[in-house]
C-alpha cells in the first residue's frame, strides 16, 4: 500500500481497538500516523465510544432488572 492511499475502515477500526486495549505496535502507530486521515479516527472512535457506554449502560439495566425481580 501507498502512502497516499489512505486506510481502510476495517483497519482504522482493528487500530483504535488495539489502542483501547493498550496493544498497538509502534509499527501500526506509524502506518496510522503517516497515511489515516484525523476524521476517520476521530468519526470511528467516537462511535466505539458511545457503543461501549451503551453496552454497558444495557449491562448493567439487566442486570439490575434481574435483581430487583428477586
Amino acid at each position: 500500500m501507498s502512502d497516499k492511499e489512505g486506510l481502510s475502515t476495517w483497519q482504522v477500526f482493528k487500530s483504535i481497538m488495539m489502542s483501547f486495549f493498550g496493544v498497538q505496535t509502534e509499527a501500526i502507530r506509524e502506518r496510522d500516523f503517516t497515511q489515516g486521515k484525523p476524521s476517520q479516527f476521530i468519526i470511528i472512535g467516537l462511535l466505539i465510544t458511545l457503543a461501549s457506554i451503551l453496552g454497558l449502560y444495557l449491562l448493567v439495566q439487566v442486570v439490575l432488572f434481574f435483581a430487583l425481580a428477586s
